[in-house]
């Protein structure tokens, strides 16, 4: 039987879609309940992943796109997120003020998150909040990385279309995002195009794309200036386009595959690891650690006893 809130949240009441995602995103028991519940009602919404190094403009492109896809009647959740507050532990940066003409609109819900020490650029509960959001009806999920530098390609294992923003005036960084982000791109975006060196940057992922290319799919490379809302309709329609070649080539039903699998595995380590603390888990991890650093016991012998014991 549905819980009370998860009910409430499927007949479109906001304030019940707050209370969930809290639950989730502190993974306490009622959030796992509702999660539960609410699970079977997901996978309808076009997951978009947007990232780009810090200033690169993602929150004013996604606050852009957002009000592109409600131009053309569909609904929107974003998940911004931000860096972590050492006091609060809240999200730092709070999207909320940065795209406040949004949050009037009741078809558009923004759930801004801390990273809270996760690595990757996206926040650990991230996957559950916006699968909380798909079951509560958006037609589109915007989740915008945290920005903080270029290992952030967790993003590409939650989104089926990523776009990646880069910026005139990156100099030698673009040899570094070569190397990790920009190969998980479906999309690659020159935002602040109207920079006098923009033309090189799109010169540069030219050549690169010509070098990475992907089967079935020639990544697009698009000019925008975000916060005059140039470009916003030609970037609206490469992802509508993506989304209509994952359907039609089978990738999608291949990406649902890899990321159920890779949330059961993710889900498992973390049960594993919190049976093995246990209630004394702590003080064993401290005497296992000691015998690691005395060269008395190698670490796999170390972890097969802490796994065991718990």
């Amino acid at each position: 039987m549905a819980t009370d809130l998860a009910k409430r949240l499927l007949e479109g009441d906001r304030w019940a879609l707050t209370r969930v995602l809290t639950h989730v995103e502190n993974g306490y028991t009622q959030g796992l309940d509702e999660l539960r519940d609410l699970y079977p009602r997901s996978g309808r919404a076009h997951v978009v992943g947007i990232t780009g190094p810090t200033g690169s403009g993602k929150s004013t492109l996604t606050g852009a796109l957002a009000r592109e896809y409600r131009k053309r009647g569909s609904t929107v959740g974003i998940v911004a997120v931000d860096p972590t507050s050492p006091f609060s532990h809240g999200a730092i940066l709070g999207d909320r003020i940065r795209m406040q003409d949004l949050t009037a609109d009741p078809e558009v819900f923004i759930r801004s998150m801390a990273t809270r020490g996760a690595m990757g650029g996206l926040a650990a509960t991230t996957g559950d909040v916006v699968t909380v959001l798909d079951a509560a009806g958006k037609d589109v999920v915007l989740v915008e990385t945290v920005g903080a530098g270029q290992d952030e390609i967790d993003i590409a294992d939650t989104a089926h279309t990523t776009v990646v923003i880069n910026v005139p005036g990156a100099g030698d960084d673009m040899q570094a995002l070569k190397a990790g982000i920009l190969e998980i791109a479906d999309i690659l975006v020159v935002n602040k195009a109207d920079h006098p060196a923009a033309d090189s940057v799109f010169k540069q992922l030219h050549i690169f794309t010509d070098l990475q290319r992907q089967e079935g799919w020639d990544v697009p490379i698009l000019r925008t200036v975000a916060h005059k809302e140039q470009g916003i309709t030609e970037l609206f329609d490469a992802l509508q386009h993506h989304r209509e070649y994952l359907s039609e080539s089978g990738r999608l039903e291949e990406m649902r595959r890899h990321r159920a699998r890779r949330q059961l595995l993710a889900v498992a380590q973390k049960m594993l690891l919190e049976r093995a603390m246990g209630a004394s888990g702590g003080e064993r991890v401290e005497e296992l650690v000691d015998a690691i650093a005395a060269h008395k016991l190698d670490p796999h012998t170390a972890a097969d006893r802490l796994i065991s014991a718990g």
